[in-house]
């Protein structure tokens, strides 16, 4: 009788990869599965059949040294809570036998090594080896990361591309991002930064074995994104040059700046800002299988010392001072990754806030979270991780201070500003959706200030200032856009029976999203009368000239004071405001029958909206359309002149892709565009 060999063992690679979701992981060389779910591998024996009688099967499955032999049985119940088995006899090849191996909802994420031995009754044993890449899995109900509706796992596992918020509650600006976590080398490189990261480094046992636990993950992927206590992906700058890297705003995806950290030896890449931060965060949770999206919120507060305040300074003319710690980003970007609390009882699970962005330690090191939404909406700050810094981000109030000669000689205090708008992508469309409910409990629009935060009314543009004897407000006309006019209207009303003689300082500064105005640009200072009870509507207008050399993709900070010539009574209204560019457009040749493998045209159009010729470089990208990214020059446009571009691409996956364009211009600022290409399977 011939001895039973076995000569090899196939992954079925393509078979197992389409049930468990991973297809899109086609270019690792990793067989990739996800957790308590069954993936089958088959035998290929040599001498003679298989004797379900007599031959036994058992599987060793290793996970750095952890390890776990499971018998192979013929019953085919799995099991969520162990690992399992199993042969099925009625489908059983006896050249061929395939083994249906099936890990435990809880296990932990990682690469995986497994033998199959085959035992025959006179106990000689054959052995053979195999791979396999173990990740979350939404899809399955017993799993911590489990999101009920496929229209989210689609949005928050599979899309690798998504749109970034940023701008001001008036003028929101979609940044398209590539998440590129289907490219070459990207789940490589995620599995590699848990391997990178300190906890790995000093306990490999005990990193594994709490590899199981999306919290834990979910904090060592939040400190592993910054570099500031390990050998983390980014470095942040927020002011000063780029020269030693590139500048955060250039970045269209996550994968050049992956790839870059692991060719590099896992030095930090120069540099980052907290959309690059949290949309890097993002991918490597979509590649880890949890479920994950990036949220803006509009008016952030950095609290220092805790106490629920941000004081702002102005001087008597209405130029805003670099004088606190505290700081109110204009927008401020973190991540929410959704998973069961187990750790803090029922209540807390769902959508869970996790910043990479380093600006506070977390017991001891720069990560954030995963504080619980519904944690932070309640201020239930005896929960962990985090609440009191998230909760302060999205609730703080304002105090705004004009100084005169060092003395403090008015405040006005804003309990609204703070978190104004807390936004994500929409689930399967290029839109925001408004989540400020989510965190925080919004009043009921019955005064008009109050309905600011539902963002249904004008007044969303308002900011006032009143006193005993007058009211102020600065309201903006409309939305501002490059080449135009930045229009708005001072209203101010004398509350008193008097007349009064009041001076007024109109001012405009430069600033950037997350720090303190630079040098005034344009002021305008007038001297006004008003009768007793009387108002005055006032219209200004800050022209493109004025304003294209100072702001390119920065912010303004436009404030009025209003000073009682007899009282010194002065009121302070402020408003930051963004300036929109114009999208660049694409348009496809033949959008309709878009399918793998075959040339596609599309042509890319921008319009000078500047008073001055500009020139740029135009670089087109797009995850699954194009292989790296295609680089046009432009030579220099004149105002209102208009340019086509065309370019070729060759769709290489199936699904919603984005197509991404930007134009760099010589002038500081960047245009950009996206489209969004439907690439069908052949028929």
């Amino acid at each position: 009788m011939e001895a039973l060999k076995i000569q090899n063992v196939n992954l079925e690679k393509s078979e197992n990869m389409e049930k468990h979701r991973t297809e899109g992981f086609s270019s690792s060389k990793a067989l990739v599965v996800r957790r308590g779910a069954p993936f089958r591998v088959s035998l290929k024996l040599e001498g003679r059949a298989f004797n379900p009688k007599t031959d036994t099967l058992r599987i060793k499955v290793n996970l750095g040294r952890l390890y776990v032999v499971i018998p192979v049985t013929y019953s085919t119940k799995v099991s969520s809570s162990r690992w399992r088995a199993y042969i099925n006899l009625e489908s059983l090849n006896l050249q061929n036998p395939s083994i249906f191996i099936s890990s435990p909802a809880t296990a932990s994420v990682g690469r995986y090594k497994f033998q199959v031995y085959l035992i025959t009754k006179d106990s000689k044993k054959a052995c053979t080896f195999g791979r396999f890449t173990l990740l979350c899995n939404p899809w399955c109900p017993e799993d911590t990361v489990h999101i009920p509706f496929e229209d989210q796992r689609e949005e928050y596992i599979q899309n690798d591309s998504g749109l970034l918020f940023i701008g001001t509650t008036m003028n929101v600006v979609s940044r398209p991002w590539s998440f590129d976590q289907f490219e070459s080398g990207v789940l490589e490189t995620c599995l590699n930064l848990l391997q990178v990261s300190p906890q790995h480094q000093k306990n490999r046992r005990r990193d594994y074995l709490n590899r199981n636990n999306p919290v834990y993950i979910g904090r060592v992927v939040s400190a592993m994104i910054n570099c500031e206590d390990d050998r983390g992906v980014l470095k942040g700058k927020w002011a000063g040059d780029f020269k030693e890297g590139v500048n955060p705003s250039l970045w269209t995806g996550s994968g050049d700046i992956l790839t870059q950290w692991a060719e590099s030896g896992y030095r930090p890449v120069k540099y980052g800002q907290c959309w690059v931060y949290a949309a890097v965060m993002c991918t490597v949770m979509r590649v880890l299988g949890i479920p994950c999206r990036v949220v803006t919120n509009f008016n952030s507060a950095h609290d220092t010392n805790d106490n629920l305040v941000i004081e702002e300074f102005y001087s008597e003319t209405g130029q805003k001072l670099n004088r606190s710690k505290d700081s109110i980003w204009n927008f401020h970007v973190w991540t929410e990754c959704w998973m069961t609390r187990r750790d803090l009882g029922s209540g807390m699970d769902g959508w869970q806030v996790l910043d990479p962005t380093p600006q506070e330690r977390s017991e001891g090191v720069y990560c954030c979270g995963p504080a619980p939404v519904k944690a932070i909406k309640d201020r239930r700050i005896d929960l962990l991780y985090d609440i009191p810094f998230v909760y302060a981000e999205v609730n703080a109030d304002i105090h705004s201070i004009i100084m005169s000669e060092g003395r403090v000689v008015s405040v006005n205090k804003d309990t609204e500003r703070v978190g104004s708008l807390i936004c994500t992508k929409a689930v399967g469309f290029p839109r925001y959706h408004n989540i400020t409910g989510d965190y925080k409990y919004i009043k009921s629009p019955t005064s008009t200030l109050s309905s600011r935060s539902s963002r249904m009314s004008d007044d969303s543009t308002i900011r006032r200032g009143s006193s005993k004897g007058m009211s102020v407000s600065l309201t903006l006309d409309k939305a501002p856009v490059a080449g135009e006019p930045v229009c708005f209207t001072v209203k101010i009303i004398n509350k008193q029976k008097i007349t009064k003689k009041m001076k007024m300082h109109l001012n405009a500064q430069a600033k950037e999203y997350n720090n303190s105005p630079s040098d005034t640009f344009w002021e305008t200072h007038g001297v006004i009368q008003l009768a007793p009870m009387e108002g005055k509507v006032l219209c200004q207008q800050i022209l493109p000239a004025q304003y294209e050399d100072v702001v390119g993709d920065d912010l303004i900070n436009l404030a009025v004071v209003v000073d009682d010539m007899a009282t010194h009574e002065r009121v302070l209204a402020s408003e930051e405001i963004n300036i929109a560019t114009p999208q660049l457009n694409i348009k496809i040749a033949d959008e309709h029958s878009i399918v793998p493998n075959k040339l596609q045209a599309a042509t890319v159009t921008f319009t000078n909206p500047f008073s001055h010729p500009v020139s740029g470089i135009l670089t087109v990208a797009g995850a699954g359309l194009i292989q790296g990214k295609v680089h046009f020059r432009m030579n220099p446009l004149s105002p209102g002149a208009s340019v086509e571009q065309c370019i070729t691409f060759i769709p290489n996956k199936v699904g919603m892709k984005m197509l991404q364009t930007s134009l760099s211009l010589s002038v500081n600022s960047t245009i950009r565009g996206f489209k969004m290409v439907c690439v069908k399977r052949h028929h």
